[in-house]
């Protein structure tokens, strides 16, 4: 199942399905325990996260827990939901993030506030900066998916303000 069955709410086969093990049924037995439009929320949160994490190819163990953390406190998951979100969002982003990339950020903005859609670009480079330093590359995605959320340069730049030490485009002139 993509990211934006999930988003959907697309019907997808559990009995007998290829890979449908007792931790398969588990996972999705415990999202499934949210309530569908918060599901969609956390989902598509999740896979934004995901989708500047793997800007750079690479996800680390920093980012992951930087994204778990913030799916705990922004999303008020339980930390085992977080868990298993982030997990299935950043399978999705590896797998299918070229094509889903601006269907899930589309989605998201129509179903968030403008309050949760600075939230997330706020975030965003949160998880960019968990690992030290965000690259050229993460600040170029975070930059768009502040496009495709239809947030101001202003808004991207007081987001980004925080975070000015560890942007590696700054710190190769400060050398």
């Amino acid at each position: 199942m993509s990211i934006l069955d999930l988003l959907r709410g697309h019907p997808h086969e559990r009995d007998g399905a290829v890979g449908d093990t007792e931790t398969v049924r588990k996972i999705v037995r415990e999202l499934d325990a949210l309530p569908r439009e918060r599901a969609r929320w956390v989902a598509a949160f999740a896979f934004i996260l995901s989708r500047v994490a793997n800007a750079d190819l690479e996800i680390t163990d920093a980012e992951t827990r930087a994204m778990e953390g913030l799916l705990v406190e922004r999303a008020h998951l339980p930390a085992g939901q977080a868990v298993l979100a982030v997990q299935i969002a950043k399978t999705q982003s590896r797998l299918f993030g070229g094509t889903e990339n601006f269907l899930v950020t589309r989605e998201f903005k129509e179903i968030a506030s403008r309050d949760e859609r600075l939230e997330l670009l706020s975030c965003l480079f949160a998880v960019a900066a968990a690992d030290g330093s965000i690259a050229s590359g993460e600040e170029v995605a975070i930059r768009q998916i502040a496009s495709e959320l239809a947030l101001t340069p202003a808004e991207f730049d007081a987001a980004r303000a925080p975070y000015s030490g560890q942007r590696e485009i700054l710190r190769g002139r400060q050398r």
